[in-house]
């Protein structure tokens, strides 16, 4: 067994498995949690300090995470992917498999994962399944088929095609800067793609031929709950409870659930002020839904008229609406994430009604204040109504993700711009031209430049969630390594482990990463993994780089839960998916890339 861990390195352990302990409550806030280590680490050191001849580690150790090289990429990265969003830079290629979904869906299935999963090999899975999931939602809809068996999937693939390159996704930029600064060789962007190109390619298949028969036949959540919102007058009836009352007298009869957009005297509108009274023949002009209209008629003592027509409302003369319902979605960086409709005020600038609220793993919610001052975040749906024209305006703004059956999408006259920004920082990257980090910075600058992006949407695609877990487990990566922390937890699995052929070992690790990654976030667990991982091939005298891509490629394995990467999330609000789907075709899919990656990486490696 290992020598006992020093009282600094015993701190580090202890911190991690408590931040580990933090970040898998929903209930405390990932960014408060984060910064409450990041101090807790900042107050040990300046009050212990390490002593003898180790590293000293300071403040200035401690907060250089906020300028550290990865995370700098990342978050311009962030913004580089939220400019082909806004653009709708994207749309063409999802475009393009339109017609092939209506002529040959299952090679179009097949088309779709490959292209998602190419797509996430250089972009943000986010952008790329925002990209795709309308055209995907609205095809199931025109077939009446359930999007169930599909969208899942696709998620999945983006997952998959991500783990293949530098700027895959932010876990490999942080795996890959971390190892370098503790000296291994850096990789470069296409690294480790051969032995994803290798067991991903049987994922794809499985993903394909496999995966949609194990998915039962889910309704969309939002199928069953749509109370349309209906414009009518109440007309005012002589002798009933408004006659001679005031307009807040009115609406506190209602118990304040009345909305009144206008009072009408004859060709005359009133000022809408409380102290105005109502009188007979009035008409009030209001909003809500058919069941709310009759009992407003029936409390005020009114006559519910159609539209702005003067029939009564009956079997001849229905309430109509010519507005539509659609879904929106709260995706990342979002103006919704983190927010109420209320704070917001998105939904009411483009003249949208709120109408229901569906949380993934929970019932629909209904309309009204709850759902207005609700916080919502991502993979929250909300179902809303208005005209065709301000849900077009909506999918134009790229700020949210919308739904709405309709295969039409959004793109901007400065698409193609913001696609050959895109091009070439991946170009430049990837033939070592520039290094990442500077490639992304002069793509942010040359599209806010371009104007493909505002500074108001460039600010807000940076996420303060993932921003602040990087640091503080950037700090707490720094504390295990500083303190020996690292080295006596490869330690104790290298005595554990010991007796087991080097494989054996590797195939430990990369599902010990894989079963983290499921309940703390990707990042954290690359950082703190990837230290922990060169102690363990030092310390058993095997090639470093394939248990650093152990970490990589474990951390990337988010199949079993709906929480494990956000993209998940997006999926199974639209899918309508239950937790248990994901076990269905995660475990599998976990399996497949578990035991493909534990066979190659020993084989490419010669161990």
């Amino acid at each position: 067994m290992p020598t006992p861990p020093s009282i600094h390195a015993v701190f580090a352990i202890a911190l991690a498995l408590f931040a580990i302990f933090l970040f898998t409550r929903e209930k405390y806030l990932l960014e408060a949690s984060s910064l409450l280590v990041l101090i807790v680490i900042l107050i040990w050191f300046e009050l212990f300090p390490i002593g003898g001849d180790g590293p000293r580690v300071g403040a200035q150790d401690i907060l250089s995470g906020f300028g550290n090289e990865a995370l700098i990429a990342i978050s311009s990265l962030m913004i580089l992917a939220k400019g082909l969003e806004t653009t709708g830079a994207l749309q063409p290629i999802a475009q393009s498999l339109s017609g092939l979904w209506a002529e040959r869906p299952q090679l179009a299935f097949l088309a779709t994962l490959l292209t998602v999963a190419a797509m996430s090999m250089f972009l943000n899975n986010t952008p790329v399944v925002a990209a795709v999931l309308p055209l995907l939602v609205a095809v199931s809809l025109k077939a009446r088929v359930s999007p169930a068996g599909i969208l899942m999937p696709i998620g999945f693939a983006t997952i998959v095609g991500g783990s293949a390159t530098t700027i895959g996704t932010s876990t490999n930029l942080l795996v890959v800067t971390i190892s370098a600064d503790l000296g291994m060789r850096e990789l470069q962007m296409f690294d480790f793609a051969l032995p994803v190109f290798m067991v991903g390619g049987v994922a794809i298949l499985y993903l394909w031929l496999i995966a949609p028969r194990l998915l039962p036949n889910r309704r969309p959540p939002l199928t069953d709950v749509a109370p349309r919102l209906f414009d009518a007058k109440l007309r005012i009836n002589d002798g009933g409870f408004a006659d001679g009352r005031t307009l807040s007298d009115v609406l506190a009869h209602t118990k304040g659930t009345l909305r009144v957009s206008r009072v009408a005297r004859g060709s005359l509108s009133l000022v809408k002020l409380p102290s105005v009274v109502i009188n007979a023949g009035d008409r009030l002009h209001v909003r809500d839904t058919a069941e709310n209209l009759k009992e407003y008629e029936r409390l005020l003592g009114a006559t519910l008229l159609v539209g702005e027509t003067e029939e009564r409302v009956g079997p001849e003369h229905p309430l109509t609406s010519d507005q539509h319902l659609a879904e929106v979605v709260v995706t990342q960086g979002s103006v919704l994430d983190q927010a109420s409709l209320d704070s917001s005020r998105m939904l009411w600038a483009y003249e949208l009604a709120p109408l229901a609220l569906h949380r993934p793993g929970s019932k629909p919610g209904d309309a009204g204040e709850r759902l207005a001052r609700e916080i919502l975040s991502v993979g929250d749906i909300v179902l809303v109504q208005g005209t065709t024209e301000a849900l077009e305006r909506l999918k134009r703004s790229g700020q949210v993700l919308v739904l709405d059956g309709r295969i039409t999408v959004p793109r901007t006259e400065r698409a193609s711009a913001a696609l050959t920004i895109m091009a070439a920082v991946v170009v430049f990257a990837a033939f070592g031209i520039l290094r990442i980090s500077l490639a992304a910075l002069l793509g942010v600058a040359l599209m806010l430049a371009t104007r493909c992006l505002t500074w108001r949407d460039a600010m807000g695609a940076l996420d303060r969630r993932i921003i602040l877990v990087i640091v503080a487990s950037l700090a707490l990566g720094l504390a295990l390594t500083s303190t020996g922390a690292a080295n006596y937890i490869a330690s104790l699995y290298v005595a554990l482990t010991g007796d087991l052929p080097v494989p054996l070992v590797l195939a430990g690790f990369i599902i010990i990463m894989a079963l983290l990654t499921e309940v703390v976030t990707n990042n954290a667990i690359a950082v703190l993994g990837t230290p922990i991982a060169i102690g363990v091939a030092e310390q058993l005298g095997a090639p470093i780089e394939p248990f650093v891509l152990g970490v990589l490629f474990g951390a990337n394995m988010s199949y079993l839960t709906p929480v494990g990467y956000q993209t998940n999330l997006l999926v199974m609000s639209a899918g309508g998916y239950q937790f248990s789907d994901f076990l269905r075709v995660g475990v599998p899919l976990q399996l497949i890339m578990w035991i493909g990656l534990s066979i190659v990486l020993p084989i490419l490696y010669d161990m």
